[in-house]
């Protein structure tokens, strides 16, 4: 039970990452009710899609990667495709999330020769220090995303009591201003659930235990649908729609969102909480993705090459390129994280939807199946190549552009 419960966190405190306060800005010009049917949708949708990597799992080993369970089903050419896709999506994510917390550790550190020197040195420090956790074992990383998870809890409902009171049921009815926003959000809002890349190291953390690491998805990923609703419902109410489009033309960004807050509620001590918050949300995160990274690794030099290799040399192929890439090339996984929710609907919907219906052909009769039957998959799948098709359509100009 205790593995049970730091699991269910893992996979919450991986979805709950920095993104999650911009989330209002992103849902300016679509209203607090359309924001609520938008993020159940998608929860429901990303939650089925984990639960199908869960029914493909009894059918293997409890410390098979998600490029092994590609090759058992679609051999070689399933593993090369399935690995390469999410090696690049986690490696991008790690970059974004070594960057992001450089940045808020050098804000916190006097100035070494000059601002870059600062800068490269707190993404060393910071990579080499939650990057312990993850090369030391899961164990580690679940009891460090504990502590972070609850101070992150305590923070966020510091937060809330200070905009609760300030909530107006006018401001949670606005309309949106372009239903079609509600399509060129979507994108966005997908990623915001997205841990699937923690489920293979969560399945070997739990030996492969189906009930628990079930258990774990739907809790996990329940705990994280009332955080963004409480967010989401807590903003919207507190600020007009007039005032969060004043907002995206003055300052569309986390800090202008923070302003408006801190104008409404008179509390200095918001801005200070919600950037406790932020670096919170954004360590537990690194953690999931890491951890997920690691796994994935270990599994591609254990399964393909036949190399057991030592936890501090994953360690380095791990956390090395997201270095190199903050220190040299930011642009490389600035380029990356744009294609970043295509990868991600591959890896999350078009994967496990593949996998099971060659799992249910194969194992008609496992313990543990998604109910739905092929109409389910048949939808889901459609559903996440129409997400994926999105920022192209948004892109040539026919659906509204968000804040993203």
């Amino acid at each position: 039970m205790n593995k049970t419960a730091g699991s269910t966190l893992l996979v919450s405190g991986t979805m709950i990452g920095a993104g999650m306060l911009a989330m209002p800005l992103t849902s300016a010009g679509i209203g607090f009710s359309f924001t609520l049917v938008l993020l159940i949708a998608l929860w429901a949708l990303l939650t089925c899609t984990a639960l199908l990597f869960v029914e493909v799992y009894q059918t293997t080993d409890a410390d098979a990667g998600i490029g092994t369970l590609a090759a058992q089903y679609f051999g070689r050419f399933g593993r090369i495709v399935a690995t390469t896709v999410l090696l690049v999506f986690l490696y991008a994510l790690l970059s974004a999330y070594v960057t992001g917390g450089g940045s808020i550790l050098a804000s916190s550190l006097p100035t070494i020769v000059n601002e870059n020197t600062t800068s490269k040195i707190a993404i060393g420090i910071f990579t080499l220090f939650f990057g312990a956790f993850v090369i030391i074992g899961t164990k580690s990383v679940d009891g460090i995303n504990r502590l972070l998870f609850f101070i992150m809890l305590t923070t966020f409902v510091f937060v809330l009591c200070l905009m609760l009171p300030k909530v107006t049921v006018n401001n949670l009815m606005a309309m949106p201003i372009d239903k079609a926003l509600l399509l060129s959000a979507s994108p966005i809002f997908f990623t915001s659930f997205g841990f699937h890349g923690s489920i293979p190291s969560l399945n070997h953390y739990l030996q492969g235990n189906v009930k628990a690491l079930r258990f774990a998805i739907l809790t996990g990923s329940t705990i994280t649908l009332v955080f963004y609703i409480v967010w989401q419902f807590s903003t919207h109410g507190v600020l007009s729609q007039s005032h969060f489009l004043d907002i995206l033309q003055q300052d569309p960004t986390l800090n202008g969102l923070v302003n408006a807050s801190f104008q409404i509620t008179g509390s200095t001590m918001l801005a200070q909480a919600v950037k406790i918050f932020s670096a919170l949300a954004l360590i537990t995160s690194f953690l999931g993705v890491a951890l997920g990274l690691f796994e994935c690794i270990e599994d591609l030099l254990k399964r393909v090459f036949n190399i057991s290799g030592n936890r501090m040399i994953l360690g380095i192929l791990t956390f090395l390129p997201p270095l190199l890439f903050a220190f040299f090339y930011p642009q490389g996984f600035v380029l990356a994280l744009s294609y970043a929710g295509q990868m991600f609907a591959f890896y999350a919907v078009v994967l496990p939807v593949a996998l099971v219906w060659k799992v249910r052909q194969i194992h008609p009769n496992l313990p543990y199946r998604v109910s739905g039957g092929t109409p389910v998959l048949v939808l889901v799948l459609i559903l996440g190549v129409a997400i994926t098709l999105i920022p192209f359509i948004t892109r040539a100009g026919y659906l509204p552009q968000v804040v993203g």
